[in-house]
């Protein structure tokens, strides 16, 4: 069977917890390098994920002929330029949440993929590969809880650690680009709209140099979308979309530990409460398989960079609102 060959740039935590277990796992690919800026730090990583090859920088894994694609989880701040090295070496690339520190940033990148038309390019977001969200979202189109008219989400974790990059404004942390890419991404895709104009908040935290608590309002052409992003919150994530027939809700849209091997669908009619059972899916296999058959057989991403352009295009304009208190238009 035809694999992916896949290097990972640098021994980030997603990567060796959640998205190299996965994509090991996977029909489609076999992870064969990973880098670090130190390369016992590389090699550690690599014996223990059961990777072949280890470099000391990124240089040297994108100099690697064997190497087809690259999983880029670096720090928001390097996404882009790390991401065009990568084609420029030849290397299609799958880049974590969100593409860039803002639209004119991940715009670089939209145009260095333009520049290398044979390789695949696509952001990360994994949860739209989840069954529960496949089955959510035919749910939506087809009109089981009548013409959709609201989506409210709330995604939060708690991170006290001052060194850690989320909390690091220049490495582009904070709960917008983190955690609340996520809802704007869900909401655009539901609605199957971009929303007309938002509404920002930011409530300020003592000694924080990110945004710790942001909620926003989109406004579509058809309903409203709300949502809390938070990271100094006790953790909570829930997704509820209302129709004018019904509501469904998911308890865990985002984040699974694996705990639970069923994910449950709560859809509400009439005050009827219908509970649909999905087999709980490694989120990330299914978007590294649908990457690479999106390569071997050459066709479109699932996920465009149009998509990836439209999502930065409302965090920046909830950034905007959010300083300016008051609606920003797009």
């Amino acid at each position: 069977m035809q694999k992916l060959r896949w290097g990972v740039l640098s021994t980030a935590k997603i990567g060796r917890e959640k998205v190299i277990p996965a994509l090991q796992a996977s029909q489609y690919n076999q992870v064969i390098a990973i880098c670090s800026r130190d390369e016992q730090s590389a090699r550690a990583a690599a014996d223990k994920l059961h990777i072949e090859r280890a470099y000391g920088n990124y240089h040297e894994l994108l100099a690697d002929p064997d190497v087809d694609a690259i999983y880029n989880p670096l720090p928001n701040h390097l996404h882009v330029e790390w991401s065009i090295k990568a084609l420029e070496a030849g290397k299609h690339v799958l880049c974590e949440k969100p593409l860039g520190m803002n639209t004119e940033d991940a715009q670089r990148l939209v145009a260095a993929a333009a520049a290398h038309p044979h390789l695949k390019v696509m952001e990360a977001f994994m949860y739209r590969f989840h069954p529960q969200w496949q089955l959510a979202k035919k749910l939506v189109d087809e009109g089981r809880i009548g013409k959709l008219r609201a989506v409210h989400s709330n995604f939060s974790y708690n991170n006290r650690d001052a060194d850690n990059i989320r909390n690091k404004i220049e490495m582009g942390g904070g709960a917008l680009l983190d955690i609340g890419c996520y809802s704007i991404s869900l909401s655009r895709w539901l609605f199957g709209q971009e929303p007309d104009q938002v509404l920002g908040h930011i409530t300020p935290m003592p000694g924080e140099e990110v945004d710790c608590l942001t909620s926003g309002i989109m406004e579509f052409r058809d309903g409203t979308a709300t949502f809390t992003a938070a990271t100094k919150l006790e953790p909570l994530q829930f997704v509820e979309a209302s129709g004018e027939e019904g509501s469904l809700y998911l308890a865990r849209p985002f984040y699974n530990d694996s705990s639970e091997p069923v994910q449950k669908i709560r859809i509400t009619r009439n005050r009827i409460v219908e509970e649909i059972e999905v087999p709980d899916n490694n989120h990330y296999s299914a978007m590294g398989d649908a990457f690479a058959q999106s390569i071997f057989n050459n066709t479109p991403v699932p996920t465009p960079l149009s998509d990836a352009i439209a999502n930065m295009r409302v965090i920046d304009a909830i950034f905007e609102s959010a300083a300016e208190g008051q609606w920003t238009e797009l």
